[in-house]
């Protein structure tokens, strides 16, 4: 898995996005909201998680990914993302037509502090909207509106948007989800390159400033969007392993590297592989190595 996207990634990555190089924070400062029509972007997104919403109104055939189930769009649909789900889009047809807005929470709040608890964007609900003719007119006529809006010089126009992303969530939140995706043809293995391909990511720690950030099972099924006892049976069907094996025998060769070729003391290498304590590092070492950090340096030397 990629690392996170950040709205800045975003536009380095589709630079036609962003022709009048709006603010990151460009909603009176209290959020970033842009809305552009699908031709002007990149079409291929990769499987990761990016660190704003998003609402799109897709027209043009697709495939969907998520760490344990796919499904085929074939159809004009409505998807919202949000970043405590990564996904990655597969375009199948030439034509990709549609809009879709992005933003950041802090700009709908303060009416909307929680954008959690709209069934769209909760963890574990249902994102993916299919529209009939008439939906998609009306949609589309508000992204049009959004797209006039935008480059408007309306004092009060983030007030306008706003209230067109409501009607667009309130308007899917009337209709029924898309519930019939597709299981992965080995979810299991999927679901542990995934968890994997996480867990290195985090390595080399290259500077004292670095800490980890996932350091439980619990911290990765979040990652993913999938329940805990979910990856823990993925990862030992396919590897043998326990999830809490994995991260600690990463953690302990890790550990030995900086051990031997940093000069670090304990407390350095302790907080920067996410300890609290310098205490927690070396009751973990020794329960790992039946040897201390310190003594293990020692006999490096």
């Amino acid at each position: 898995m990629q690392p996170e996207e950040t709205l800045k990634d975003f536009y380095t990555r589709n630079p036609a996005a962003n022709p009048f190089d709006l603010s990151l924070t460009n909603a009176g400062g209290l959020g970033h909201f842009n809305v552009f029509t699908r031709q002007n972007c990149v079409m291929s997104s990769p499987y990761r998680r990016r660190d704003f919403y998003k609402i799109s109104l897709i027209i043009g055939t697709g495939r969907l990914f998520y760490a344990d189930r796919w499904i085929e769009i074939d159809k004009p649909a409505l998807l919202f993302s949000n970043p405590n789900r990564p996904y990655a889009w597969e375009p199948v047809s030439a034509l990709q037509e549609g809009y879709f807005c992005l933003f950041t929470e802090s700009f709908l709040a303060p009416a909307y502090h929680d954008l959690g608890h709209f069934p769209v964007f909760k963890v574990g609900g249902q994102p993916l909207y299919f529209v009939d003719e008439l939906q998609q007119q009306f949609i589309s006529g508000l992204f049009q509106q959004m797209l006039a809006e935008i480059n408007s010089t309306y004092a009060y126009k983030f007030d306008l948007l706003k209230s067109y992303v409501h009607l667009i969530i309130h308007q899917a939140m009337k209709m029924q989800p898309v519930r019939d995706y597709q299981a992965h043809t080995s979810a299991a293995g999927r679901i542990t390159e995934l968890f994997i391909e996480l867990l290195e990511r985090q390595f080399p720690v290259d500077g004292q400033e670095h800490t980890l950030q996932l350091k439980t099972a619990a911290d990765f099924a979040h990652h993913l969007s999938i329940h805990v006892n979910h990856l823990n049976r993925s990862v030992k069907e396919v590897t043998g392993k326990t999830t809490t094996q994995h991260i600690s025998e990463r953690i302990i060769k890790e550990a030995k590297i900086l051990l031997a070729h940093s000069d670090w003391n304990i407390a350095e290498i302790a907080y920067s592989l996410g300890f609290e304590y310098p205490s927690y590092f070396n009751n973990f070492f020794k329960r790992q190595t039946q040897t201390n950090p310190q003594s293990l340096r020692k006999a490096l030397i």
